[in-house]
């Protein structure tokens, strides 16, 4: 058995652990609750220019986007990872990366190439280890994300799409649910598909000022920069909601620790007094 000096530093030691963990998960909370009102307030326009997106699918303009043509033969994906730029936030980014190493395998399988934009320190590593194409990259946004920092980034994957260097584009997150729980989800961002509303029953279509061609470059390409955002800014508000809970179980666990440490310590030091009272005793005897 560990001697009581011993076992009184462990004791400090994880207590000191303890006390960092206990603040960062105060941090923590703090921060997700900042972060789960930013998610909240992009959600609504998210939303909304979603669906007018996706009637610009079924109108009958004479100008087609290349954003709404679909492409006949896909040979080429376009993946953007979204991660977080630093750790102890649990599961999350295990989660969303292997979700989408499990998507690119399939790809893969089918003959397709896969382009990759990472987003957060996590993505753009893991993506280095595995080899994978990366074209563009982003990291170190802190905990407010700001689209100037996306920009260049959503840029390279776009141009590309257009260019016919990729034929469909994908995001992969993780989705706020709740404080408790966060999902990796995949969504495909390029070309635009009309399954989010019902098809109309007759031809119809917006009225353009001044253009249509204008309008219509100006509304898609602010629609997937939207998109992207929102899934940056979920996947802020899932980091800082697993990270307080990761955190709340390292202080638990810590609790745990140094109660075991301390009833080691007790029967430590009690084995300590018997094994004294014993010798006295046993020198008493041997004296008279």
């Amino acid at each position: 058995m560990a001697g009581s000096k011993e076992i009184r530093t462990k004791i400090k030691s994880v207590e000191n652990t303890r006390k960092i963990t206990k603040a960062m998960e105060m941090v923590a909370a703090s921060k997700m609750r900042k972060a789960q009102d930013r998610m909240t307030a992009a959600r609504p326009y998210a939303e909304k220019i979603r669906e007018v997106a996706a009637h610009l699918s079924h109108a009958q303009s004479e100008y087609k986007h290349p954003f709404i043509i679909q492409r006949e033969k896909i040979k080429n994906i376009g993946l953007i990872v979204v991660t977080s730029d630093k750790g102890l936030c649990g599961g999350l980014n295990t989660n969303v990366l292997r979700s989408s190493i499990s998507q690119i395998k399939d790809w893969e399988k089918e003959g397709k190439k896969v382009q990759i934009s990472a987003i957060g320190n996590k993505a753009i590593s893991f993506m280095g280890r595995v080899g994978a194409d990366i074209r563009s990259q982003v990291s170190g946004m802190g905990d407010t994300p700001h689209m100037e920092d996306l920009l260049g980034a959503i840029k390279v994957m776009l141009d590309s799409f257009v260019s016919g260097e990729i034929d469909q584009l994908y995001i992969c997150y993780t989705k706020f649910i709740n404080t408790m729980k966060q999902e990796p989800n995949m969504e495909q961002l390029l070309p635009l598909s009309g399954d989010k509303t019902e098809t109309p029953d007759s031809a119809w279509d917006y009225i353009y000022e001044p253009d249509a061609t204008l309008v219509i470059d100006a509304l898609l390409s602010r629609y997937i920069e939207t998109l992207i955002y929102h899934g940056v800014a979920e996947n802020m508000a899932s980091e800082q909601s697993s990270r307080m809970v990761a955190m709340k179980a390292a202080s638990d666990n810590a609790g745990n620790v140094i109660d075991e440490l301390t009833l080691v310590y007790n029967k430590a030091r009690q084995a300590a007094i018997t094994k004294e009272i014993s010798e006295i005793v046993g020198g008493a005897a041997a004296v008279s």
